[in-house]
């Protein structure tokens, strides 16, 4: 077996703004693996600021990685534990390898093409018109829900979007998802979200930022919006996990593969939040198409009754071509479309 890993960056349509500041593109790194006859690739994705990632001996871990893959062994704990990323993109490179290396990580009836992913539509944040054009494109694409990222703007101009929003479009109609990032903090929290209740909120991702788990519990117990737990969840492993969640007791975790360390990592959180009645629903955080389309795939496994919100492959404008396509906010996969070069 031979293992290699290659960097790319991915240029943003235009500059996307979030509560951690504004981003024009974003970087990773594609990991490979190859026996001469078949190979296998996946994506180790980060996003700088949020991540859980050591980034000062990125490279060097990923070298390291590629070391142990080539003598058959098994990476030391130490180092998967402190890049989750790697460990998200080493564990799709072995499925694909395992599958065939055609890119199907989990073969079912999403990638015979024969059944498709409901997907929220992704609004960034911004100026007001800004906003308000990416909120009329998604509804006009045919989007039920679309998620709305604020904490960036001025809260009169975001609550005035969403006023608008809901005299045209009822919640039986549109389904509206918020995502604060930890925007919000203990002085105004409770405030803010008792106004943005009276819009048939479906829910607000990390209303506060993580680690004041006491502030989150009161938030979550006192919200008049259900809670999703998000950036809480990284860097928690082992009992932890369990610790957050009978501790905070939100409404919904949101599951990040390539944050939250892969696909094994994301099944546990599922089993413990499901034996708590905690619901959850995942994302892709701003991977390429290589890592999208693995979390979909893993997605559409679990058969959850919940929009997805993996709709961030059309952000950029140097991503790679794949099988993967939108269409009346559903996110599909075409088994005769071709993959495009790295």
């Amino acid at each position: 077996m031979q293992a290699g890993y290659k960097p790319y960056q991915l240029n943003f349509k235009q500059p996307v703004l979030t509560s951690r500041g504004e981003m024009v593109h974003k970087n990773g790194y594609f990991l490979t693996l190859t026996d001469g006859i078949k190979s296998g690739i996946g994506e180790c994705s980060f996003i700088e600021g949020l991540s859980a990632d050591d980034l000062s001996n990125y490279e060097a871990v990923l070298q390291t990685i590629c070391r142990y893959i080539e003598k058959d062994e098994k990476p030391d704990s130490t180092i998967v534990s402190s890049h989750p990323s790697i460990v998200f993109g080493l564990e799709c490179a072995l499925l694909d390898f395992k599958n065939g290396g055609k890119k199907i990580f989990f073969d079912s009836l999403f990638t015979k093409g024969k059944k498709h992913i409901p997907i929220n539509g992704l609004v960034w944040m911004g100026k007001k018109d800004f906003m308000q054009k990416q909120i009329q494109e998604k509804l006009s694409s045919g989007f039920t829900c679309i998620k709305i990222k604020v904490g960036a703007i001025d809260f009169v101009e975001e609550v005035s979007m969403l006023r608008s929003i809901r005299k045209k479009f009822p919640a039986d109609k549109i389904e509206i998802r918020l995502d604060a990032n930890g925007a919000f903090n203990a002085t105004d929290v409770f405030k803010k979200l008792e106004t943005l209740a009276a819009f048939q909120i479906h829910s607000i991702e990390q209303p506060v930022r993580k680690g004041q788990l006491e502030l989150m519990m009161r938030v979550c117990k006192q919200s008049p919006i259900p809670v999703a737990l998000d950036e809480e969840l990284i860097g928690v492993h082992g009992t932890v996990q369990d610790d957050v969640l009978s501790f905070i007791r939100p409404k919904y975790i949101i599951l990040k593969p390539s944050l939250l360390g892969g696909f094994a990592v994301c099944d546990e959180w599922i089993r413990k939040a499901e034996k708590q009645n905690i619901e959850w629903w995942a994302t892709s955080a701003l991977e390429s198409n290589i890592g999208l389309n693995a979390i979909a795939q893993w997605v559409f496994t679990k058969k959850s009754k919940l929009v997805q919100g993996l709709g961030t492959g059309s952000l950029y404008t140097n991503n790679i071509v794949s099988p993967l396509y939108i269409e009346n906010g559903n996110l599909g996969y075409s088994p005769k479309a071709h993959w495009g070069n790295l």
